[in-house]
């Protein structure tokens, strides 16, 4: 069920509205019901794998119960190990085993040796990566003591298979979601129904609407007419194509986080921000502060940190960097060329570790202001270009397509394409292109309203006057009734971060 379906507008009001209406002690079974039918409808065999993961991960919290002095502390360690290993066990089969055994096969050719044949031919499941990530950090949590063991089944349940954010993030911790879940029993019609919070969440969810249906899915089609016959253009069509995927990704993603935050607002629950002006960066390491936020807090929480993280020395801490970077390189795809799109993002930060220094210096030699307006749009415009270079490697379709596409960025110039209307061929026609670039203005205005005064659309327009939040939903929503991909001619285009 795609939020931007018709089934989701009938499902999402009726799920609010009995979640509001009927009794305490059933609102948990209520929105679990309802989560476990949101995923079934994608694959109902499927939701045999969340109830799984939730098992085994509810069962391992309760044994590893509260921290415990050296006696228990290996009995303690082995059910995390068993755990994560069920958890990520479920994923390296339905994602990895595939590639695994491909580059298995890779070897054994070159050594003259039989072939292994694939005995399994299984299909992803939506959202594996994220209900499986966000179980394997209560393991973790509740290990460490950061978060109390959840007794009650059906909340862990709920926590583990929240429809808002169940399959494609953000990827929420205990200490955040847990708890609020623990607090439903107590949520009576008058705590939840509270018009400036549900008309805030509303307001998120337009704007989410918007950035799909409008942007997204519209500048997609640029996007996927280059790339997918990329040999027959030039350096100019090859780099408004990867320009129009870096929106078109940011836009996506972006997008359903911003619905799924407004969702879970709506019903009374606030989710983690997952994206905050990741363009505006001024160096790689900022962009991930900003770009997929759960997902690079999970990395560094679970894995940077435990692996020493900053606390060891330069070369250790710079491997650590490489080693979660591939990781989430290969978290995107079972492919070498997501591996290689990581991997190139922690090139990237070692070496601006290592030349911040030099850098430094070498702008006070010459006479920089360093926190002048031009120097921080010059960051932010490197940091960009090395983003779109390697985003050349996480839409092509390979290793080899990625190299093919590079080489003729830098060899094959053609900027007279420009001018003689080219860019009219590449699936969007004009009518159409003149509604991205007004669509792209409204993106970059708000964008630069968020970065400026950090703080979400919803809050900046809670601090503005009726008759200007009434005019902003007007205008998201005739921007998405006129002017968004959708209708009977239309295949409704699923989220990006699905396959992941």
């Amino acid at each position: 069920m795609l939020f931007n379906s018709v089934e989701f507008l009938l499902f999402f009001p009726a799920t609010v509205l009995g979640f509001f209406l009927i009794p305490k002690k059933l609102k948990t079974v209520w929105l679990l019901a309802a989560s476990y039918y949101f995923y079934m409808c994608w694959n109902v065999r499927h939701a045999v794998l969340i109830a799984v993961s939730t098992a085994v991960s509810w069962a391992g919290g309760l044994l590893m119960g509260k921290p415990a002095d050296d006696g228990r502390r290996l009995g303690r360690k082995l059910v995390l190990a068993a755990c994560c290993m069920v958890n990520m066990g479920i994923l390296f089969f339905y994602k990895y085993f595939d590639f695994a055994l491909d580059n298995l096969n890779v070897l054994f050719q070159k050594a003259g040796m039989p072939l292994l044949d694939k005995p399994f031919d299984v299909l992803l499941p939506a959202g594996l990566s994220f209900f499986t990530f966000q179980a394997v950090g209560y393991l973790i949590d509740v290990y460490r003591g950061d978060t109390e063991p959840e007794k009650n089944i059906l909340s862990y349940a709920l926590f583990v298979s929240f429809f808002p954010q169940l399959v494609a993030g953000p990827i929420e911790r205990s200490k955040n979601l847990l708890g609020q879940v623990r607090r439903i029993p107590q949520m009576g019609f008058r705590q939840l129904f509270d018009y400036e919070r549900i008309a805030g969440g509303l307001i998120l969810m337009l704007w989410g609407y918007f950035q799909k249906m409008v942007i997204a899915d519209r500048i997609a089609v640029l996007s996927d007419t280059v790339f997918d016959s990329w040999y027959f253009y030039g350096a100019v069509e090859l780099v408004l194509a990867v320009a129009a995927f870096s929106i078109q990704i940011y836009c996506d993603f972006a997008s359903y986080s911003v619905i799924a935050q407004g969702a879970a607002r709506v019903m009374g629950f606030s989710l983690m921000e997952n994206f905050n002006t990741p363009y505006f960066s001024g160096s790689m390491r900022e962009f991930w502060r900003r770009w997929h936020i759960s997902l690079g807090t999970w990395f560094r929480d679970y894995l940077y940190i435990p692996l020493g993280g900053s606390r060891c020395g330069r070369l250790r801490r710079y491997l650590n960097t490489m080693i979660i970077f591939a990781a989430s390189g290969l978290w995107h795809g079972a492919a070498w060329h997501y591996v290689a799109w990581g991997t190139l993002h922690g090139l990237f930060q070692v070496i601006g570790a290592q030349t911040e220094a030099f850098r430094k210096k070498l702008a006070e030699q010459a006479g920089m202001d360093r926190s002048s307006f031009s120097f921080r749009l010059g960051q932010i415009a490197v940091t960009y270009l090395l983003t779109l270079f390697t985003l050349v490697f996480f839409r092509a379709g390979s290793l080899s397509q990625a190299f093919g596409c590079i080489r003729k960025i830098f060899t094959e110039p053609d900027p007279w394409v420009l001018t003689d209307g080219t860019l009219y061929t590449l699936g969007l026609e004009m009518a159409q292109l003149h509604v991205l670039c007004a669509a792209l203005a409204v993106l970059l205005s708000v964008s630069i309203i968020r970065y400026w005064k950090q703080e979400t659309l919803d809050v900046f327009l809670g601090r503005q006057g009726t008759w200007f939040r009434w005019l902003v939903i007007a205008g998201l929503f005739s921007g998405i009734f006129l002017f968004g991909m959708y209708g009977p001619e239309y295949d409704a285009s699923q989220f990006i971060y699905f396959q992941f």
